[in-house]
């Protein structure tokens, strides 16, 4: 069965997320898609109204996506997945104060939505004007940045060169692998951001070779990210121990981790991914013969210990 891609949309109030969706929407690209969009509002969506609906696009009341709003997206999803008429894809908006971890969990912990569905990327808006100040006030803005994979800097023609490149500087502290694209009122080409396989750590390394390979991370920063390498193989069941020894202890403060290793007397490369205390991987391509077989891992969280992380990761090698 032919998972559908889901790619969600977040980014704080006013960045210009309903503009990008709107746009989305509008291209001409032959496409059907099914919207799920997070906001304040009064009406309650149940199972059996989304599954027999005309309309493409579902509300979910509550104003942000929590722990108490994941079961309607849930559902929401299980409902759209069992529709006759089948959509290429689904696009769910957040509201502009939801933290997106609760959205990508909901992705690894419920089975029907896991076997129907696949996370494409997460896509974050940010306005370029305002971001430095709304790092300064919400946690959530922080951590819509950290959670990204694609990341639209919008708004770019309300700010000199050294704002922007301010910006992105602090954009990059937080999060240093996410694709970034300078865009004025979402103009983008909708293949950028969508069907990108973006969450997908070996497509974006294809993509994106060099983008583990430096640390952007500021010390005096609350998210920091940290990335490790080694061309050592590496032992399955010690690598195993020590991330569940590490979530257990850590997971709250682990935003994301995400790695591809090579395991000794493993002919496919592992691609592993987590969110807080959640993990995920399996066996994927075989490596091929002319490519360097390099474990390669990242964390991105607060209160992480580089040192710490890089000897946990070196007890792994076989």
């Amino acid at each position: 069965m032919q998972l559908i891609p889901v790619t969600v949309l977040t980014g704080y109030l006013g960045a210009g997320k309903t503009t990008l969706l709107n746009r989305i929407l509008t291209e001409k690209h032959g496409k059907k898609y099914a919207v799920i969009v997070n906001e304040f509002g009064e009406i309650g969506i149940d199972n059996d109204l989304v599954v027999g609906a005309d309309e493409e696009v579902f509300e979910m009341n509550n104003g942000c996506i929590c722990c108490t709003v994941r079961g309607d997206l849930i559902r929401i999803l299980g409902g759209l997945m069992k529709r006759k008429d089948k959509f290429d894809a689904i696009l769910i908006e957040t509201t502009g104060l939801a933290d997106p971890a609760p959205v990508a969990q909901t992705f690894f912990v419920d089975d029907e939505v896991r076997q129907r569905a696949k996370l494409d990327a997460i896509v974050t808006v940010v306005d370029a004007k305002h971001l430095l100040q709304r790092l300064e006030d919400s946690h959530e803005a922080e951590e819509q940045i950290a959670f990204a994979d694609i990341i639209l800097l919008n708004k770019t023609d309300l700010v000199s060169p050294d704002e922007l490149a301010a910006v992105e500087k602090r954009i990059r502290s937080i999060n240093a692998y996410a694709k970034l694209h300078y865009t004025q009122k979402c103009r983008i080409e909708v293949d950028k951001v969508l069907g990108r396989g973006a969450f997908d750590l070996d497509r974006i390394l294809e993509l994106e070779p060099e983008f583990l390979g430096e640390d952007h991370h500021h010390h005096d920063d609350d998210v920091q990210s940290y990335s490790f390498k080694t061309m050592k193989p590496l032992s399955h069941e010690r690598f195993q121990k020590w991330m569940g020894d590490l979530v257990a202890v850590k997971g709250p403060d682990i935003l994301r981790s995400k790695g591809i290793l090579a395991f000794s007397d493993e002919p496919r490369r592992f691609v592993f991914q987590g969110v807080h205390m959640l993990l995920d991987g399996d066996l994927q391509l075989p490596w091929r013969a002319d490519e360097p077989r390099e474990s390669r891992l990242v964390f991105i969280g607060r209160n992480l210990n580089r040192e710490e992380l890089q000897a946990g990761f070196e007890r792994c090698i076989a």
